[in-house]
């Protein structure tokens, strides 16, 4: 019997007519959309289904967008087949998805919060001043040192992402964050591109963000979790209800430790692992940190069709 592992993708997957297949045909996620778009007064399906593409990528949509759509679509899952997941995750935004699979978050607190952490992300930082760029084929440590050396007094770029082995983000100023792509490249790196997301995720910019997103915390009273999550920025415990405020203040300006969140469900023995929401990205950044994990996704009509088949012959796992 697998153990099986749900993640939850983030900022950077959306696309227009993202989950447009799976809400013209269930009930359940459009019932989700309409719930998310009463609870925000914001249609969610126009800006999934519609967007345009540039406006869809603006982080005050984003983050609702994916968010809304990863919930559907686990919601689903979990009415078409029984099956308890041994551990959870997210990827950044994600990590909210997954803190609502735990049972630890309604979506009347949940999406409002992420909301205004959307807001506060935009607010804290001018698009035009930040960017980010994922940096394939040098070590972390190779482009943490260009990170130092692209830096000013008045400029900033550092790691925010561990995505696998040999593939990072970087997040800051666009000036510095253009300094280290052009480094990059000379010292032979596969790959180096930007990222379609409005704002420097994961950096001391987003300082302010953090602030107001830690005052809002106070007021959320969170479940107890049902189900394991492990945390971005510290993949060596579990978030709990005291710990929760805190660690999810800290995700905003902390790195994404992806690559150690998937090593950890190894050590937990997770062998198999669905990846729950627009495009696969985790499930290729998870091939390239362990090639032994049986991967799975639920996107669409025939991926969910094809992970249904599977889990059902697995049965619960927990």
């Amino acid at each position: 019997m697998s153990k099986i592992a749900f993640v939850f993708p983030g900022q950077g997957a959306q696309y227009v007519g993202m989950g447009l297949d799976l809400y013209s045909k269930d009930e359940t996620v459009r019932s989700v959309f309409a719930e998310a778009g009463q609870i925000l007064g914001i249609d969610i399906a126009a800006l999934c289904f519609e967007g345009p593409q540039d406006i869809l990528d603006l982080t005050v949509n984003t983050q609702i967008a994916v968010l809304t759509l990863d919930i559907a679509i686990y919601r689903l899952l979990r009415q078409t087949v029984a099956i308890t997941p041994a551990v959870l995750a997210g990827h950044s935004l994600g990590e909210y998805a997954a803190l609502y699979a735990a049972g630890a978050l309604r979506m009347a607190d949940l999406l409002p919060l992420v909301h205004a952490r959307a807001q506060y992300h935009q607010k804290a930082v001018s698009s035009c001043k930040g960017a980010m760029a994922a940096i394939i084929g040098l070590s972390s440590e190779a482009v943490d040192d260009l990170c130092r050396n692209a830096q000013s007094e008045t400029q900033t770029v550092g790691l925010a992402i561990y995505n696998a082995p040999n593939q990072v983000v970087i997040s800051g100023h666009a000036a510095a964050v253009d300094r280290v792509m052009a480094m990059v490249e000379k010292m032979g790196a596969m790959k180096a591109m930007k990222l379609p997301i409005s704002v420097p995720c994961h950096c001391r910019l987003l300082d302010p963000a953090a602030q107001w997103l830690r005052a809002d915390l106070k007021k959320v009273i969170f479940d107890d979790f049902q189900t394991p999550v492990i945390p971005n920025c510290d993949p060596d415990v579990f978030y709990t209800r005291e710990n929760a405020s805190e660690l999810l203040a800290r995700q905003i300006t902390s790195p994404v430790k992806w690559q150690e969140t998937i090593e950890r469900m190894g050590r937990l023995g997770v062998d198999t692992i669905v990846e729950i929401g627009p495009k696969r990205t985790l499930s290729g950044l998870i091939k390239r940190i362990d090639r032994k994990m049986q991967l799975l996704n639920v996107e669409d009509v025939a991926s969910l069709k094809k992970a249904v088949s599977f889990l059902e012959r697995e049965g619960s796992s927990g």
